[in-house]
């Protein structure tokens, strides 16, 4: 594969469902999905936008963002042709 395909996950230091995204997430870094965290109260817009969503995550090739709840499945399809690259 020629390069990481990256994720961003939006949220807040406190939010725990975001602590819970992380982890969903930590099986796939390293294996071609690198996850980019974003503390949204740092910045006004990013507040506006996701503060009732966090977490979100979003995928930097497409744009494409997937709200919570998120599933373990979901996000395998989610990320599937990264996966599928890596095999």
């Amino acid at each position: 594969m020629s390069s990481a395909l990256t994720i961003t996950l939006y949220g807040t230091a406190a939010c725990h469902l975001c602590e819970a995204a992380a982890a969903l997430l930590q099986p796939f870094a390293g294996n071609g999905v690198r996850v980019n965290e974003v503390d949204i109260t740092e910045d006004p817009a990013l507040m506006e936008r996701y503060q009732l969503r966090i977490p979100v995550l979003k995928r930097e090739d497409t744009g494409d963002e997937l709200d919570w709840p998120v599933s373990f499945e979901q996000l395998m399809l989610w990320l599937s042709h990264v996966i599928g690259e890596e095999a």
